[in-house]
């Protein structure tokens, strides 16, 4: 009888166990799976301010409080514009003292927690810029999908969107530069963000089903006269941009992409989501595969790369070694496999989705030199 209690034990203990890893996986994959559009990573610490003054501010010393280039720097009410680390008497072993571009919206007090972002604007192409546009409804197999366009009279669009952790105000970054080339540029909300519809599960799908929102996109394009179109898709956006140049039913419509951060290994950005929640490593594998189960994506871990060796139009990366949710070498890998046809611009000390915030002058001269044989 004590064997029988023992065993019966035993079996109770395993399953309860078992119970337990499948629910911190469920909840590990929640990481990428539940992002919400806006909010910020699990890899984005969180910083303290320590001081402030009209042209500068004083946050806790980090990797992330000192990279080089111009940031967004936000709370849950605040948002303002940080550019370079200061060599001022502020800095310290504590304290790195950065140059306050501007304040956008909110306070920043002594004691604030902040984190960094590479959203410089808030707003619409018209409050944050100054460029007149429009909000537009693009038909979409879940709904209307919102999208700010702003007229140029080249007859190559962009079509810009964005990815994990971000909206579509991330485009804002280079719509500036987009409009001075005289692109019309559609800034794409897809299932899931904020006025637009919900995935049927509620979950992000990492861009494998969102591309969809994308195909639409194009074929709005075409039907309001556009000729070719350029992808341009950050993190998630990447990948949705690469789904639809090779399954869009327009393909022959894509003229050339530009990949910012390009997630081609969802199950390393996955992991990497999962870690920085301090997720124990023996557990990591398990929020791969219940985000499986969750979502449907199945097949090779790296299919984002296969699929990326079929392409047949120009393609930009932007990428760097420093990107740790979505693994750089295999940017790398690409245009080594085709260096005809991808060209790699690497940009160091930039975290995921913020290549251009590293060092926009040069972001810039290398968009220019790739757009200007497609306009």
């Amino acid at each position: 009888m004590r064997t029988v209690k023992a065993s019966a034990a035993a079996v109770t203990a395993a399953l309860a166990a078992g119970a337990a890893s499948v629910a911190a996986g469920r909840l590990a994959s929640d990481a990428a799976l539940k992002a919400p559009p806006g909010k910020p990573l699990p890899t984005e610490p969180r910083l303290t301010v320590h001081a402030t003054a009209p042209d500068r501010i004083a946050l806790t010393r980090d990797l992330a409080s000192t990279r080089p280039g111009t940031y967004g720097l936000t709370d849950a009410g605040a948002h303002a514009v940080v550019g370079p680390v200061l060599g001022t008497a502020g800095n310290s072993a504590d304290a790195v003292v950065r140059r306050l571009e501007r304040l956008t919206r909110g306070t920043l007090e002594p004691g604030d927690k902040v984190w960094f972002t590479p959203n410089l604007h808030v707003g619409d192409p018209g409050t944050a810029l100054g460029l007149d546009h429009a909000e537009v409804g693009i038909p979409g197999e879940l709904g209307s999908l919102p999208a700010w366009f702003v007229h140029g009279v080249r007859q190559t669009w962009v079509i810009a969107v964005h990815g994990l952790g971000t909206t579509r105000e991330l485009t804002l970054n280079v719509l500036e530069f987009l409009h001075g080339r005289r692109f019309p540029v559609l800034a794409l909300a897809y299932r899931g963000d904020p006025g637009a519809p919900r995935s049927p599960d509620g979950l992000s799908h990492l861009g494998e089903t969102e591309w969809r929102d994308l195909d639409a996109a194009i074929r709005y394009a075409v039907r309001q006269g556009a000729r070719q179109v350029v992808l341009y898709g950050w993190s998630t956006g990447a990948t949705m941009a690469l789904r639809a140049a090779l399954h869009s039913g327009v393909r022959e419509r894509v003229s050339g992409l530009v990949l910012d951060s390009p997630v081609l290994d969802w199950t390393a950005t996955l992991r990497a989501l999962a870690a920085a929640r301090r997720t124990p490593a023996a557990l990591l594998p398990l929020a791969v595969r219940a985000a499986q189960g969750r979502t449907g994506l199945y097949g090779d871990r790296s299919a984002g790369l296969v699929d990326a060796a079929r392409l047949t139009v120009p393609t930009l990366v932007f990428h760097g070694p420093d990107d740790t949710l979505a693994p750089w070498e295999l940017s790398r890998g690409l245009a080594r496999a085709l260096p005809g046809l991808v060209a790699l611009h690497t940009v160091r000390d930039a975290p995921h989705g913020a290549m251009w915030n590293a060092d926009p002058a040069a972001y810039e001269e290398a968009l220019r030199r790739f757009l200007t044989p497609l306009m």
